[in-house]
């Protein structure tokens, strides 16, 4: 869909958000890590750079290992996070379960109120979400977001994915687990 129609003084909008690029010190780390968090396969793969995708597109995550890359300087500005979507909790609570058999646990859960959220670190430090959309329509999210309770606690509350397994195993609609409930949550320090 072409957007081609935009107002006086605005730039013209991306129709996409195609990739992102990462540059490591830790590179066959980083892509065995990504490959395995994601299911992603190598589109491209050198010894110091790795294309990977997991769906349709050429590739979703770059990886790179570029000559005098430092340390991760956690409390640096820069990209706190890249989220990855599924779309349902089973889908989010069965791929929770596949990493934790490879032995790969989350830093952090929290629901939102927009999705439902599962964030992992990588070996460099970056984080990644794999979340559920709370809402049917991007109108619904956002009145959510202009709402009093939103305001109120826009970062949301912690779960346990253990119990978010339970709940689903139990017969637990989506849309009870999906209501977020619980003191606010205060994002984790990594």
């Amino acid at each position: 869909m072409s957007n081609a129609h935009a107002t006086p003084g605005q730039v013209l909008r991306p129709t996409s958000f195609a990739h992102v690029f990462l540059r490591t010190n830790r590179f066959q780390e980083m892509v065995t890590w990504y490959k395995t968090v994601l299911g992603a396969e190598a589109r491209f793969e050198t010894d110091r750079i790795a294309f990977l995708c997991f769906d349709e597109e050429h590739h979703r995550v770059a990886i790179c290992a570029m000559p005098g890359t430092g340390n991760k300087i956690k409390t640096s500005a820069g990209l706190e996070h890249m989220a990855f979507g599924f779309d349902t909790l089973d889908d989010l609570a069965l791929a929770y379960r596949q990493r934790k058999d490879l032995g790969i646990h989350p830093s952090w859960c929290v629901n939102h109120g927009i999705t439902t959220s599962i964030y992992y670190t990588d070996p460099d430090g970056n984080q990644i979400e794999t979340q559920v959309d709370t809402f049917e329509d991007n109108d619904e999210a956002t009145a959510y977001m202009l709402s009093a309770e939103f305001k109120a606690n826009p970062v949301g509350t912690e779960f346990d994915p253990e119990d978010l397994v339970h709940r689903l195993k139990s017969g637990e609609s989506h849309a009870s687990i999906k209501k977020r409930s619980g003191p606010p949550a205060k994002a984790p320090v990594v």
